[in-house]
């Protein structure tokens, strides 16, 4: 293909990737709330987004509405990030391994989810034609062709959800319980001191952070009209390329929470397009993607320090001076 056939094969693509981005972004805004409010490395992440995406399809095959498909999702992973939880602060095993053991755990459960809890199985399809899910990559072209509103463009429908999700947390973070699990994170020794019950914030945080990393995997499988085991595999690699490239791009200019969790967001779309310059446009084998994806976020973690060090040499010099 040339060039100009490759730039046309990636500006069609945009809206998909922008679609991607904004549910990805639901996830990596969960991750933040472990990551950067909580100060805790969740790999439960990895199955409680597949136990979402799970969840849902089980539901909807079931013949349960989306509404009710994605609550029962969200619901899942919360159960998911009591179980790490628990694990964490009752059992005093440390968070990394708590989360990982959760992690194993939800290999079977997810498989069980996807059977009805009555066989064991690895994919579901939940096609479009057959149910009426919330979001589908065939809605893009539906409503390009005027087969549907434009209110069912995932995009218009991910954007509406990413909003009212990010003006929820705001509230939530700004309550005397969200300001205790912020003062958790920030020092929990000094938290302690003053009162604060730290265990139970953690216990919130986490469940939180999984339950909505569970519904934005319950948007994947109904975008991708499948879900199977391998879902969640990775996860926590996009999920903190989102969080970073969101705080290195615009974290000078987003101050407000509300804007920091907007940022996360966005860093989600803005990795999904650099993932798409690189296969469409240099042309690079899908099968390096994972090698491709921890670079970016490598390159975009050390960003912050290579400036503080430019910032650091600069003082040096102005004091010599």
């Amino acid at each position: 293909m040339s060039f100009l056939d490759n730039l046309g094969a990636f500006v069609g693509s945009i809206p998909g990737n922008i679609s991607q981005g904004l549910i990805w972004g639901i996830m990596a805004i969960g991750l933040y709330i472990t990551y950067k409010i909580l100060d805790i490395a969740d790999l439960t992440v990895d199955g409680s987004f597949c136990t979402g995406g799970a969840v849902c399809a089980a539901m909807l095959v079931g013949g349960c509405p989306v509404w009710l498909s994605l609550l029962g999702a969200f619901a899942g992973g919360m159960v998911a990030g009591l179980v790490t939880a628990l694990l964490h602060t009752k059992c005093k095993i440390p968070a990394i391994l708590a989360g990982i053991l959760t992690q194993m755990a939800l290999w079977t459960v997810n498989m069980l989810a996807m059977g009805g809890f009555r066989e064991m199985k690895n994919n579901v399809a939940i096609s479009a034609d057959k149910y009426d899910p919330l979001v589908a990559k065939i809605f893009e072209d539906d409503v390009a062709m005027g087969f549907k509103p434009f209110y069912r463009h995932p995009v218009f429908v991910l954007v509406v959800l990413s909003v009212v999700l990010i003006a929820i947390l705001y509230w939530f973070f700004g309550t005397e319980r969200g300001c205790s699990i912020r003062a958790t994170g920030a020092n929990e020794h000094m938290a302690r001191a003053q009162g604060i019950n730290t265990q139970v914030n953690k216990i919130i945080g986490l469940v939180l952070s999984n339950g909505l990393v569970a519904l934005a995997g319950a948007l994947l499988a109904q975008y991708n009209g499948t879900v199977d085991i391998n879902l969640g595999k990775g996860a926590i690699v996009i999920g903190l390329a989102a969080v970073i490239i969101g705080e290195v791009t615009f974290g000078k200019l987003f101050k407000n929470f509300a804007l920091k969790l907007t940022a996360v967001s966005l860093g989600a779309i803005l990795y999904y397009i650099i993932i798409q310059v690189v296969i469409t446009l240099i042309d690079v084998d899908t099968q390096y993607m994972k090698l491709f994806s921890a670079l970016v976020v490598a390159v975009f973690l050390t960003l912050p320090a290579l400036s503080a060090g430019k910032k650091h040499k600069g003082k040096k010099v102005a004091g010599h001076a």
